[in-house]
């Protein structure tokens, strides 16, 4: 339980001292569902000068709890600037989603998760709402006929890279790659991901979400002979998405997957 109320410590200082510009590309949208009524917040990139009849990848990031809210804005905070670039625009064209998970939710499990030890996390827990929401939102974009579902990729921060996690867990055949940044889950649920990609990076130093998470996953993914890639960063605490955004072949690697 110390541990769950580190975590939170951690995100509230990192939210009090937010200050950074945000990027301003991103348009911003509303998801409606059809079934609940209810509505997701997210910012959108499109590729620039989109081809008629050509298909391009669809990318949804995940941010961490200390993005969380109502603003539409905040969980453009890490991330979006490496989709902006204006090299990676060109080079990398795509369609890139920043869904906002509103505050007070837990992300992608149910409340009452009590630890991020990952033998001790749920085997099979139920689907939080706002995952069913998130894959709405993502299936709208996939039925697009500008975008290639054979090139969906995912990937997360902190509560984001736990959602990675949890989503990829359920699925497995939506996702041509998953990249989990300082995340955690049981790594009994990874074995039948056959078919995704992954790279999970983590830092040694981690006393929010520690680096077992990532080390347990990567293990169980290897062990089961499927596609994984794990870097881990020497003494690097909580904030490993930066030497993970800026890992030489970041941009790279994930384009390069395809179902």
């Amino acid at each position: 339980m110390r541990r769950i109320l580190l975590v939170l410590a951690i995100m509230v200082v990192a939210g009090a001292v937010r200050v950074q510009a945000q990027p301003l590309s991103y348009e911003k949208g509303e998801f409606v569902s059809k079934t609940t009524g209810d509505t997701l917040l997210y910012r959108f990139l499109t590729p620039e000068n989109p081809q008629k009849g050509k298909k391009y990848p669809l990318v949804i990031f995940l941010h961490g709890s200390g993005e969380r809210g109502s603003d539409n804005q905040a969980q453009l905070f890490h991330g979006s600037g490496q989709f902006i670039n204006p090299v990676n625009r060109e080079k990398y064209p795509a369609y890139v989603l920043f869904p906002q998970c509103p505050a007070g939710v837990p992300g992608a499990y149910m409340p009452g998760l009590q630890t991020l030890v990952p033998a001790d996390m749920p085997l099979d827990p139920p689907q939080a709402p706002i995952v069913t929401l998130l894959l709405e939102l993502v299936d709208s974009y996939i039925a697009l006929p500008n975008v290639d579902p054979k090139r969906v990729y995912i990937m997360g921060i902190s509560m984001g890279g736990i959602a990675t996690y949890d989503i990829v867990a359920r699925y497995p055949e939506k996702f041509a790659a998953a990249i989990p940044i300082c995340g955690s889950v049981n790594p009994r649920r990874l074995i039948n991901t056959k078919g995704v990609a992954w790279r999970i990076f983590h830092g040694d130093n981690d006393q929010a979400v520690t680096v077992e998470g990532s080390r347990e996953a990567y293990k169980a993914l290897r062990n089961a002979g499927l596609d994984v890639e794990y870097i881990e960063f020497a003494g690097c605490t909580h904030n490993s998405w930066n030497p993970a955004f800026n890992y030489p072949d970041f941009m790279k690697w994930l384009f390069r997957q395809k179902k």
